[in-house]
């Protein structure tokens, strides 16, 4: 699969002018830029390359920017706070930062290699345009080819207390009233842009892609427009063919209170969601406000691993958007008063699925090609701790389906425990196949069974029923003369199989890339990814041999590994054919060979593995120190032998129970010189010694958490014990090479 390069984001050089005259004589002279300087007026940065590290405390900056009315012109200026071969959890601190202040503007500038680029707090009118902050930090991701690691898990629910700055960001902006961001990139970071108690700005035609975070984030921010912007492959959790969870990234997240947001024309594919709306906490708590009247319109939402549109506990309209390829087109739990209509919704496994839904209204929408189209329920039984359908009535009732076309499905709707479910006038295409054979729920689809359909069903349309006139004058205003429609992005009408994901996030094409058909045997099918071109075989390391030493991008390889060396191995390959730029940004131009390479080093081991259960609560590890000894020493369940000691289930394997049971494995390793780890993942709790010495000791239950313990060259005993109360269970135990530290994204997992 190819995709070609980047579209280039670029500022009109007319606004470039007008902004540089606007500042004044005080910007005639050039300044060199210094670390920690402060700019009070209206300043132009002498162009250059500034490699400047910034301090790790985020109460500092390079550059900080006080006052009103002022200009900071960086164009040509680029800033370097990490070498490109550094790992991107290198990155730290905070680049430039605007403090307060009104009518403030930052032009120009590229970056790399800061935990946050841009960060402003409490600034009146704030003006962000033309700036490339892509490169900055992330953390390292754990989930491999064949199953996910929780420790990759996101969780954006709580802001109160400045609980995002642990993300770091391109563009973080808190309590900012007014101002535009506008004409900027920011890719292979975590984080496009994030804002918190922010209203009034306007975000657009930024490009904020392939990140592992989220491409923009709003927490308790209100009357935002968010207009023709790039938010694709802004993703983790993604393996195609083996899981597809997203883990909370998303292209477009907007939680706690946000209300009266214009989201229109925007590229939002290929994101965990495409769009991840939840009304917040208060809402969960007191029945009272959400995330409401919010206009999504003329928006791409498709190929998302889980749900293109999620939107919950809210009341909102979703007007002429593309809604395909997803595992559900939108999920509306507990969503009132809203309008779904003038969509496309087409090849999702299901289209629109909402519980304890009320006063819906799902009109003149296009259905064609999902598993089910429309799916509405109310569970019988709701959680206990939530305080919402305590203080609401939460039946599922009152929904208006009308004027909608339905095609190729294999059921067009499945509606239980609803109350006040009207259809009138949808079409059903004649070749349904399961409606022709009569399958299918009773209440399935039936409303107009007659009715055929001709050519195309699926054409996004902003429906008038939901446009109103408010809503269509405020279009009307934010557009101008910009062209009503989705910017052309190169990689968003791909299928969802072009996302791919590895250890520092999703990749962007535009670099060769050898990745696993499937997991790790003896013979390994590796498929070569990138920009068009040719390779060839330069170098095998542990490898007896491929199925051919040419070809070009795209062909996959057969590549026979030598038994003994499963655990240390490299195939190394070189590209010839057009301009590439890496994933950490360093270019090459057309022609020039360009390496690269895929493989594995670990220490070998084998594992013997003892599985033990209890019932006796009282023995629970947790309570007393000696429980989980005389646990381990009881009757085992199952001893088995493995080559890697890697468990990562939900519902127990190997017969184990779902809750309270155990393992201790031992191995003779034999490490070879130079410097190595023991890389231990854990949920719940973990013990590891070495020849008898305890190196990593996590004793209470919780969360994957990540923990280190350096390893000696010779040979040694590694013993681990390890045990599970109930839920998600997660145990990883390498010996790799090496002093990584890397503890992943922040918590809870």
């Amino acid at each position: 699969m190819r995709l070609p390069p980047a579209v280039p984001v670029r500022l009109a050089p007319a606004l470039l002018l007008g902004l540089a005259l606007a500042a004044g004589d005080a910007a005639a002279q050039a300044r060199p830029l210094e670390r920690g300087m402060v700019i009070t007026t209206s300043t132009r940065i002498r162009p250059g390359t500034y490699r400047l590290p910034a301090d790790a405390s985020l109460d500092s900056a390079l550059i900080v920017v006080r006052g009103e009315g002022i200009v900071l012109d960086l164009t040509g200026v680029r800033l370097e706070g990490t070498a490109p071969e550094a790992d991107p959890d290198a990155a730290q601190g905070v680049a430039i930062r605007v403090e307060g202040g009104r009518d403030v503007t930052i032009l120009g500038v590229t970056l790399r290699g800061y935990r946050f680029g841009v960060l402003a707090r409490g600034t009146r009118g704030l003006t962000v345009a033309g700036t490339d902050l892509s490169y900055g930090w992330k953390p390292r991701l754990f989930s491999l080819v064949g199953h996910e690691s929780l420790v990759d898990w996101l969780s954006f629910h709580q802001n109160e207390q400045r609980e995002w700055m642990r993300f770091g960001a391109a563009l973080y902006l808190e309590d900012v009233r007014g101002g535009t961001i506008r004409d900027n990139r920011a890719e292979q970071g975590m984080n496009g842009l994030l804002m918190t108690r922010t209203d009034s700005v306007v975000v657009r035609d930024n490009v904020f892609a392939f990140n592992s975070g989220l491409g923009i984030g709003l927490y308790r921010s209100s009357d935002n427009v968010i207009l023709r912007n790039r938010l694709d492959y802004d993703v983790r959790g993604y393996s195609h063919g083996w899981y597809r969870r997203g883990q909370d990234s998303a292209g477009l997240l907007m939680f706690e209170q946000c209300q009266r947001n214009l989201v229109a024309w925007n590229s939002v594919t290929h994101s965990g969601d495409g769009l991840f709306l939840w009304a917040g906490q208060q809402t969960m708590d007191s029945g009272q406000g959400g995330a409401n009247d919010n206009a999504f319109v003329g928006n791409d939402f498709s190929f998302a691993p889980t749900n293109g549109i999620e939107a919950t506990f809210s009341r909102n309209r979703f007007l002429g958007n593309r809604v395909e390829g997803n595992d559900h087109g939108l999920w509306g739990g507990y969503s009132y008063e809203s309008v779904v209509a003038g969509n496309c919704f087409a090849r999702n496994r299901i289209a629109i699925a909402i519980e304890h839904g009320q006063d819906n209204v799902i009109r003149r929408n296009g259905f064609r090609g999902d598993t089910t189209a429309l799916y509405l329920w109310a569970d019988p039984i709701e959680p206990s701790d939530w305080g919402y359908p305590k203080h609401r009535d939460t039946r599922s009732r009152n929904y208006t389906v009308a004027d909608n076309a339905f095609a190729g499905h294999r059921t067009t709707w499945r509606v239980t425990q609803t109350e006040a479910f009207d259809t009138t006038a949808n079409r059903v295409r004649a070749s349904d196949a399961a409606y022709a054979a009569g399958i299918g729920p009773a209440a399935d689809g039936s409303a107009a069974p007659g009715d055929t359909l001709a050519g195309s069903v699926c054409v996004p349309t902003a429906s008038l029923d939901g446009m109103d006139a408010p809503l269509a004058r405020r279009l009307d205003a934010v557009a101008g003369a910009g062209p009503r429609a989705i910017p052309a992005a190169p990689w968003s009408r791909r299928e969802r199989a072009a996302i791919v994901v590895d250890e520092w996030g999703p990749y962007d094409w535009r670099s060769p890339k050898l990745w696993p058909v499937d997991t790790m045997t003896d013979a390994v099918r590796l498929r070569t990814l990138g920009p068009a071109g040719r390779w060839r075989v330069v170098a095998m390391d542990g490898v007896r041999g491929v199925s051919t030493r040419t070809g070009r991008i795209g062909d996959t390889l057969l590549v026979r590994v030598d038994p003994a060396r499963e655990h240390e191995w490299r195939l190394t390959l070189e590209y010839v054919g057009a301009a590439t730029v890496s994933p950490r940004g360093v270019r090459a131009p057309a022609g020039a060979p360009v390496r690269f390479t895929y493989g594995t080093r670990t220490v070998r081991t084998d594992w013997r593995v003892r599985y033990v259960a209890w019932t006796d609560t009282l023995l629970d590890p947790a309570r007393a120190a000696g429980n989980l000894e005389r646990i381990l020493a009881g009757r085992a369940l199952l001893e088995r032998r493995e080559p890697r000691l890697d468990v990562q289930w939900y519902r127990p394997r190997l017969g184990l129970p779902p809750q309270r049971w155990a393992l201790d494995a031992t191995a003779t390793v034999d490490v070879p010189d130079g410097v190595h780890t023991i890389r231990v993942i854990s949920d719940d709790a973990a013990t590891v010694w070495v020849d008898g010495r305890e190196v990593v000791a996590r004793r209470e239950p919780g969360g994957s958490e990540v923990m280190y313990a350096p390893l000696a060259p010779g040979r040694h005993e590694v013993r681990v014990a390890y045990y599970q109360l109930g839920g998600w269970a997660e145990l990883r135990v390498e010996l790799v090479p090496g002093a990584p530290r890397s503890t992943g994204s922040a918590g809870p997992h």
